[in-house]
């Protein structure tokens, strides 16, 4: 039925049917190759896309605030609060801070570019466009609106979204540019956790969350004019008026001596009014004294190591402080 082929003939087809064959297979290869290489360029893409964005919330900021949230939330509660409350707060927080954040992002994009520091922001470097950055604070101040409204309280939700207009419309907005006074009163907006953890358990407000309040409100001016000092010529460059711009390295270091010895002051009154243990008070008195030692330190050596000395140490002074409030608690059953 079928021709007979002669042995060239078979092996001329042969050749052919081989070169087809790998023919075929170099462009499935290829195509297999280019199809994987976009899979990985997209998922490189999107990765990149979700990080610049997770970025304009500033999460090292976000985690120092939570610190002072769940500790809050213990002594009001005078144990440990119900878990499921806990997770909310902290993902209701989480989400107004990161919305405030991103509106602050937004506003110095302007700024941002001429200090070396922020220059690798998203708004800067374009990886997020400024419309997007916008849509993406009204979302997070609205889910957490929400998630406060509907799984927690009232009081915490408005306490929430009170610190992200304090921090949007008057630090951001108006003070920041052009008061040397602004990071003092901005500060307020960072030491809202500690209302919002507070609120969030009792549904109400004491002495005892304002004390707290105060000692975050006052630990914030040491702490930022440390980073200030050493990034000085940034925020001079960016006429941004912190206050080692306008005064000196030992005059911004006089004045965080000052509001450090009046931090220490607020976290012992806390723990006449909380009735904390000895283990509180010991905590407070050692660490505040090791932060009070750091800032005279830059005092007699004002210049920008001592100040990062004093930087790093105050991150570990409030975790210790608000670590110990929760252990006191925990460990020791006292209560406010």
């Amino acid at each position: 039925m079928f021709p007979k082929l002669g042995a060239e003939q078979h092996s001329q087809r042969i050749k052919r049917l081989w070169l087809g064959e790998s023919v075929f297979g170099a462009v499935s290869w290829r195509s297999m190759e280019h199809s994987t290489t976009t899979v990985e360029a997209t998922h490189r893409g999107l990765i990149t896309t979700v990080t610049a964005f997770v970025m304009l919330t500033k999460p090292r900021i976000i985690e120092l605030l939570l610190i002072t949230t769940v500790p809050s939330m213990i002594a009001a509660k005078g144990g440990m609060p119900d878990l499921w409350l806990v997770l909310v707060t902290v993902a209701g927080g989480t989400l107004a801070a990161g919305g405030a954040n991103t509106f602050n992002m937004y506003i110095d994009r302007d700024i941002d570019q001429m200090m070396q520091r922020t220059q690798g922001r998203p708004l800067v470097t374009g990886a997020v466009s400024p419309r997007a950055a916008l849509i993406f604070g009204f979302v997070l101040e609205i889910a957490a609106f929400v998630l406060f409204v509907t799984w927690v309280n009232l009081l915490s939700a408005l306490l929430a979204g009170g610190a992200c207009l304090f921090y949007v419309l008057v630090y951001s907005l108006w003070l920041k540019r052009t008061s040397k006074q602004n990071i003092v009163i901005g500060g307020a907006a960072g030491a809202a956790p500690a209302l919002i953890g507070w609120a969030a358990v009792t549904d109400s407000l004491a002495l005892s969350p304002v004390l707290l309040f105060a000692i975050i409100f006052f630990w914030t001016p040491p702490h930022f004019w440390a980073l200030a000092i050493k990034y000085v010529d940034d925020y001079e460059a960016a006429s941004v008026p912190m206050l080692p711009v306008v005064v000196s390295t030992r005059n911004t270091a006089i004045q965080m001596f000052g509001y450090t010895v009046v931090v220490i002051a607020f976290s012992i009154w806390f723990h006449i009014v909380a009735d904390t243990t000895l283990f509180y008070l010991l905590v407070a008195l050692v660490a505040g004294l090791l932060f009070l030692w750091r800032t005279f330190g830059l005092l007699r050596r004002p210049n920008a190591v001592q100040a990062m000395k004093v930087f790093t140490f105050s991150i570990v002074y409030l975790a210790a402080l608000f670590i110990a409030i929760a252990i006191d608690v925990l460990v020791y059953g006292t209560g406010s």
